[in-house]
């Protein structure tokens, strides 16, 4: 399975992904799945620019991303899925539960109704609620900012 990353992050594409991970994960090919950038030239340039050559971009509506998983997960190039909601993850795993079991949260920020569950990681009641329905089907997700740092499991969120 080629699809070696599945990640919320509401920043979606910046340094952290593409060092952090991608050297990490020798990525070669990273999918931003989110609606609004798939229909704006404009934020796709500026994604483009922090990605490095060589590194294949892919840009996709969640709906378009999840019927996709499948071809992705069975390709030899190394793949970072990013989605920027648990809304998107849940519609992903949902879609291809086999290429998608591993969910990362990486960076979801604080806003109105989020509480801190790890420094990088906010969440509402009802996003954590979700997590764990995923849980209980069979998703492993775990908050983990950088690959060298140790994952947290769903459970140590609470």
């Amino acid at each position: 399975m080629s699809v070696v990353l599945c990640r919320v992050d509401d920043r979606l594409v910046h340094g952290q992904v593409v060092v952090g991970w991608g050297q990490a994960l020798k990525l070669q090919r990273i999918v931003l799945a989110d609606d609004d950038v798939a229909r704006s030239d404009w934020e796709q340039d500026l994604y483009r620019m922090v990605v490095p050559e060589g590194l294949e971009v892919v840009f996709a509506t969640v709906s378009a991303a999840a019927s996709r998983l499948g071809e992705w997960g069975g390709d030899a190039r190394r793949t970072a899925v990013l989605v920027g909601s648990i809304d998107a993850a849940v519609q992903l795993y949902h879609a291809a539960p086999d290429v998608a079991r591993r969910i990362n949260l990486g960076g979801i920020h604080h806003r109105p109704g989020r509480t801190e569950r790890l420094p990088y990681v906010y969440l509402t009641d009802e996003e954590h609620r979700q997590l764990r329905a995923l849980a209980g089907e069979g998703a492993q997700i775990t908050g983990q900012d950088l690959p060298s740092t140790p994952a947290v499991p769903l459970e140590a969120l609470a």
